[in-house]
């Protein structure tokens, strides 16, 4: 026997959806994003959709993925030129978003030509990318005893995955492009549980073993050929506020590593501090000054006791 349809809720409750609706229209704490005049954001998924096939592409151009026309000849040319269109569209989008607008580009006409000469600039600098991206997994396999080969890095690594995700990233972050860089970095953190911010400076051949749990600030600089560990973080020690009491955006906050470190798992590196070259910084050491070139900072020696009588700790 069928079932009578159920009352609507709008019979049940009238003006109750129009109330809802109105409330959400109304300014109260949003007048913040008022200056925005109602522009569309960029579209989250043709923007990660747009990254995950030009990372497709720098992978492809190493080790060429069954099934993928696109690694190489005229199909690869016309991946590229369909990638960067997309890009275009979507970073012309992001340009009136903050901070961008003061830097001009009011123009729609202008933010159009300014997303598709940036687009254009991102696809030009593949090829470095894919030199560092070798780099980064010789390091890997050259510091991993359990990896055979570096396929086996650039295939399967988080690592790898994270930093390569940045580097594109941090590109679009050195051109002023609003809102997509950090999407790029946030996607791949939830993807790795590598947080690394788009603003940070790093260097080639760079390996994160394990890495979950790694954290790297936007004024970063990290060098060549460092290694860092699960649980590392290269952050800020403090944050100045204005005399508004607002914090101060885009001071240098962050530790600069320079070449041929290592720092091992859980280690805290805070402020703007150097770790000189080829130092090695230990497992779960709090450093909060300056090391000189090829220094080694360890904890000091654990306590060791024992149990006398059933104590405890």
């Amino acid at each position: 026997m069928s079932q009578p349809a159920p009352a609507s809720s709008e019979g049940r409750t009238p003006g109750f959806h129009a109330a809802v609706a109105a409330g959400l229209a109304a300014a109260g704490n949003s007048a913040l994003f008022a200056e925005l005049n109602g522009n569309p954001l960029p579209d989250r998924v043709q923007v990660l959709d747009s990254i995950a096939r030009l990372h497709r592409v720098l992978v492809g151009s190493i080790l060429p993925i069954a099934g993928d026309g696109a690694s190489g000849g005229p199909a690869l040319e016309r991946e590229l030129a369909s990638i960067e269109a997309a890009l275009a569209d979507q970073i012309h989008l992001a340009l009136p978003f903050p901070p961008r607008p003061a830097n001009g580009h009011d123009d729609e006409g202008e933010r159009h030509a300014e997303g598709h000469r940036i687009a254009r600039e991102l696809i030009g600098r593949l090829p470095e990318l894919r030199e560092c991206l070798l780099r980064d997994i010789s390091a890997a396999w050259r510091g991993d005893p359990s990896c055979p080969h570096p396929i086996e890095a650039l295939y399967s690594f988080p690592g790898v995955f994270a930093v390569t995700r940045h580097r594109i990233a941090h590109i679009l972050h050195e051109e002023e492009v609003p809102l997509l860089p950090r999407l790029i970095a946030e996607d791949a953190h939830q993807r790795t549980g590598i947080d690394i911010h788009p603003g940070a400076r790093i260097g080639c051949e760079f390996f994160i073993d394990h890495g979950t749990g790694v954290v790297i600030g936007e004024t970063a600089v990290v060098g060549n050929r460092v290694r860092l560990y699960q649980g590392v973080t290269l952050g800020a020690r403090s944050f100045p506020v204005d005399d508004k009491g607002r914090l101060v955006k885009g001071l240098a906050r962050h530790p600069i590593v320079e070449d041929e470190v290592t720092i091992y798992a859980s280690a805290t590196v805070l402020g703007r501090v150097t770790v000189g070259r080829g130092s090695i910084i230990g497992g779960n050491v709090w450093l909060t000054h300056d090391v000189p070139p090829h220094s080694r900072v360890a904890q000091a020696e654990p306590l060791q006791t024992g149990f006398e009588d059933g104590a405890g700790i």
